[in-house]
């Protein structure tokens, strides 16, 4: 059941409906698809870690994250399936209007990640482990 236009006695009140369908209506705004660029190799659970608060960051930002490094490790393996896994990175982030490099290190695979996004002039913004904007 919804806000409506009567308050608890009865009488005419659209303010509380009012207020209510703005706060719906802004979380339904349109969120841009960005794509979270990190290390991942080397220390997978730490790395995982940093990408869930980069991702969060984004959210914060308004935007919807991409973070494929949290979701193909979940049934691939890196080892063995490193090229599949980076051809489907690129894939999805040709869907997205942005890429957010984080960290200071850049590994082979953001590299190319980087370069797929500079080729499709894609905005490529960078952040530092902070969040901060380099």
């Amino acid at each position: 059941m919804g806000v409506g236009y009567r308050n608890s006695e009865g009488y005419w009140d659209p303010v509380p409906f009012a207020a209510a369908a703005n706060v719906e209506r802004e979380a339904k705004k349109y969120r841009p698809l960005v794509y979270i660029c990190s290390p991942y190799r080397g220390d997978p659970e730490r790395s995982a870690e940093k990408a869930r608060r980069y991702s969060r960051f984004a959210v914060d930002q308004g935007m919807i994250p991409l973070a494929p490094h949290l979701l193909f490790p979940q049934y691939m393996k890196e080892e063995k399936e490193r090229d599949l896994i980076l051809f489907m990175d690129l894939v999805l982030l040709g869907k997205c209007s942005e890429v957010w490099v984080f960290g200071s290190g850049i590994t082979d695979g953001m590299k190319q990640e980087i370069g797929k996004a500079k080729r499709k002039r894609m905005t490529v913004r960078y952040f530092t482990e902070d969040l901060k904007e380099a």
